[in-house]
């Protein structure tokens, strides 16, 4: 173990490294919670979305993003603050974080805190550090902002607990989609252990909303059941099966004085993880192919009720046998894929089994999903858009959920045509060769896969700026000035986008 450790270190300094190092965890988001000002405190919270500034690959950069600390126990060998490499190392103390936090939010530089860390010296011991830093600011500095905190996997459940009822939204990182895959590269961690708390907060959030938990149907992998509902085949593949629920009892089984679901919350109930849960899962680090990915993510929002699953594509910076070389940088391609492909089965109502196959594994890197999908059920189209139903909307390429919803709503009143739709916002070079208006299509078109799939490549997609060029991985800083300190800025007088650019 080479760890790095410098004394004396200023706050100024542990902010440079541990905003940086937190730039690999893209588990934050919008917070879905709205919550206005108490009046006895500071901040609020609102569910169209704090994250208003995003960096030029779609990370939000609205919120003060930090490690509690870069020392770690374990040696997670895609991880650059794993305990065998030797990087100069941090730790904030929860009044520094505090401090930070309230001085930044007063300036409008930020909305929120996203609060992660590496494992010092063990899990309830880092769990409790940052246990102490969002009761400091929700108790003491009556911090009303959004705060989003990671629980650490083996963490006892009632320091978890404690935590959920100080922040809007937590996240456990599944870290990579098989078990296998994990034992290989973070030997530390097991399954297990990750989906704890990924299931105590799905029943913590049940239990605050006065709903029963005990009584439902327990899963099976012979049943093919969770919570009364039938499980797609994809969800129960080799890699989704990888997902087994842990015991509840297991969860109850704490070795402390207060017992699961008996401790009590804070003075102020913001509710219990009112924003929800999510998770991260590493791709390209690993040989799993996009279907048994996609398929992980769909048992995960099955069993556990995500909000998201956030994939990372892998960044190679760490030398070991086990992991791949990447000489074109960062899979970002593929990423943005699995994203399309997520929104495609949280809001358009696909399944992972009809996106690939085990003969299909992995997605086509000239085309969205949702297109490709829709070249190899050309059987089903083209559609007469004045009859068919949401969810059969919904499938066409260029047609999104808002688009669908004002055409079933605007058609109660008349016939749509062509320039109906293009009025509606739906975007005809990709949807016109899968619709009719009135049982005409726009143009005569045939519906012929090799045709459609040649026109559909001449419409350019338009891609996340640096995907094309394969770009290495980068995060806005706080300090791409050299000249900038925090002890000699003029905060009052800086633009507030100009700090935003920087905020990492």
């Amino acid at each position: 173990m080479s760890i790095v450790i410098q004394e004396n270190m200023t706050v100024q300094k542990k902010l440079e490294i541990l905003s940086d190092a937190a730039k690999y965890d893209v588990a934050c988001t919008s917070s879905g919670v709205d919550r206005n000002g108490s009046g006895t405190g500071i901040g609020n919270s609102v569910a169209c979305g704090i994250c208003h500034t995003f960096s030029a690959d779609g990370r939000c950069i609205s919120l003060l993003k930090i490690l509690l600390t870069n020392e770690c126990v374990f040696d997670c060998k895609y991880c650059m603050n794993r305990s065998s490499n030797d990087v100069l190392r941090a730790t904030f103390t929860p009044e520094e974080i505090c401090n930070l936090t309230i001085e930044f939010y007063r300036r409008n530089y930020i909305e929120g805190l996203f609060l992660s860390s590496g494992v010092l010296k063990s899990p309830n011991y880092t769990m409790e550090q940052m246990l102490k830093t969002l009761r400091m600011l929700r108790e003491e500095h009556h911090f009303n902002g959004y705060i989003h905190c990671k629980a650490v996997p083996g963490a006892d459940p009632v320091i978890v607990e404690m935590t959920g009822w100080y922040a809007d939204r937590m996240s456990v990182n599944l870290e990579l989609p098989t078990a296998d895959s994990l034992k290989m590269l973070a030997p530390n961690k097991t399954r297990k252990n990750i989906l704890k708390p990924m299931k105590q907060i799905q029943i913590g959030r049940i239990e605050n909303k006065g709903r029963p938990v005990f009584n439902r149907i327990p899963f099976t992998e012979e049943e093919g059941y969770d919570n009364g509902r039938y499980l797609s085949t994809a969800a129960k593949s080799q890699a989704a099966s990888d997902i087994i629920l842990p015991d509840i009892r297991d969860i109850m089984s704490v070795d402390n004085k207060a017992s699961f679901g008996l401790i009590k919350p804070p003075s102020v109930n913001r509710g219990f993880v009112p924003a929800g849960q999510s998770t991260q899962m590493i791709i390209g680090a690993t040989p799993e192919s996009d279907y048994q990915i996609i398929s992980v993510a769909e048992a995960l929002y099955q069993k556990f009720d995500l909000k998201r699953v956030f994939y990372s594509a892998y960044i190679s910076i760490n030398d070991d046998s086990n992991l791949p070389s990447l000489n074109q940088g960062p899979p970002l391609l593929r990423e943005h894929r699995l994203y399309q492909a997520d929104w495609l089965l949280r809001f358009y109502g696909f399944q992972a089994s009809e996106l690939l196959s085990e003969n299909r594994p992995n997605f086509n890197t000239l085309m969205d999903p949702k297109c490709n999908w829709a070249l190899g059920h050309l059987e089903q189209f083209p559609i007469e858009v004045n009859k068919a139903d949401y969810y059969t909307l919904l499938r066409v390429p260029g047609i999104g959920v808002k688009s669908a919803q004002r055409i079933v709503k605007a058609r109660k009143s008349a016939n749509l045509t062509f320039e109906d739709l293009k009025k509606i916002g739906v975007v005809l070079k990709r949807a016109l060769y899968f619709l009719t208006c009135s049982g005409r299509m726009m143009y005569p078109v045939k519906i012929e896969e090799n045709y459609i799939t040649n026109m559909l490549l001449q419409v350019k997609e338009k891609l996340p700026i640096g995907i094309e060029a394969g770009s290495a991985y980068k995060q806005l800083s706080l300090f791409d000035n050299a000249d900038f300190t925090i002890a000699n800025a003029d905060f009052r007088s800086m633009p507030q986008d100009n700090f935003l650019s920087r905020l990492g």
